[in-house]
């Protein structure tokens, strides 16, 4: 069953004995309640981004800096001209499906990142590369199932700000890294709204992030890059 806003309000509010230090239900820091809506809270875009380092050619800038009123074309992905020389001569070389760019789930090297900082007047983001965010937001929820999702607005502009990650776990704390994939070229700034949190009761009994050992990202806070899966463990429990 899904809280409304008032009840949200309500569990941030009181004090629950049975906490780690009898802390509420719900924590958001920095709260504001112009941003509680009628069963969520509304969240904000850090200003920090994360990209895996293997999925950018040579050459390339990994987003734009802003400024309104300019025209923009092809040539202004890239810091290097004979790079992109190299692009409109051989495009399938900066092909995001190029397996020259594939990840690997299971290997660290896949996981080295670039950073990028949003500036104020906004970043263009390009619908080719996928972006690890994080929510201004810190948050610790107990005893309660949270999750975030897109709101309408920025659905509608086809941003993605979770490509699979909605979910949270009881006893989560941390901010929340955001997988965000654009359709277009697509301006996004630094505090903008985007997302929003929920919570709904669960039954059965707890089995808090916080407290399991085998937990990857409690306390993360920026955009954290994935762990590693571990196919290794798996293949040798199953022997």
């Amino acid at each position: 069953m899904q809280l409304t806003g008032p009840e949200i309000l309500r569990r941030m509010r009181q004090e629950n004995p049975n906490n780690p230090g009898a802390k509420p239900d719900i924590i958001i820091t920095p709260f504001d309640n112009q941003c509680m809506g009628s069963n969520s809270y509304d969240l904000h875009l850090g200003n920090q981004l994360k990209i895996y380092t293997k999925t950018l050619p040579y050459g390339m800038l990994p987003a734009i800096e802003y400024h309104r009123g300019r025209i923009y074309s092809m040539r202004d992905w890239f810091w290097d001209y004979s790079a992109y020389l190299e692009y409109r001569k051989y495009p399938e070389k900066y092909d995001p499906r190029n397996p020259r760019f594939l990840l690997d789930p299971c290997d660290s090297e896949s996981h080295k990142t670039t950073d990028i900082e949003i500036p104020r007047d906004g970043l263009i983001l390009s619908p080719d590369i996928g972006y690890l965010g994080h929510t201004v937001e810190y948050t610790e929820t107990y005893n309660l199932f949270p999750y975030i999702d897109g709101k309408s607005s920025v659905g509608r502009n086809f941003i993605l700000n979770h490509h699979t990650a909605g979910r949270g776990d009881d006893g989560f704390c941390g901010q929340w890294t955001l997988e965000i994939k654009v359709l277009y070229p697509t301006v996004v700034y630094p505090d903008m709204r985007i997302g929003q949190i929920y919570y709904e009761e669960f039954t059965g009994a707890r089995k808090p992030y916080n407290e399991n050992r085998a937990s990857h990202y409690n306390g993360q806070m920026g955009p954290t890059p994935a762990a590693i899966i571990p196919i290794e463990e798996i293949r040798n429990r199953q022997r």
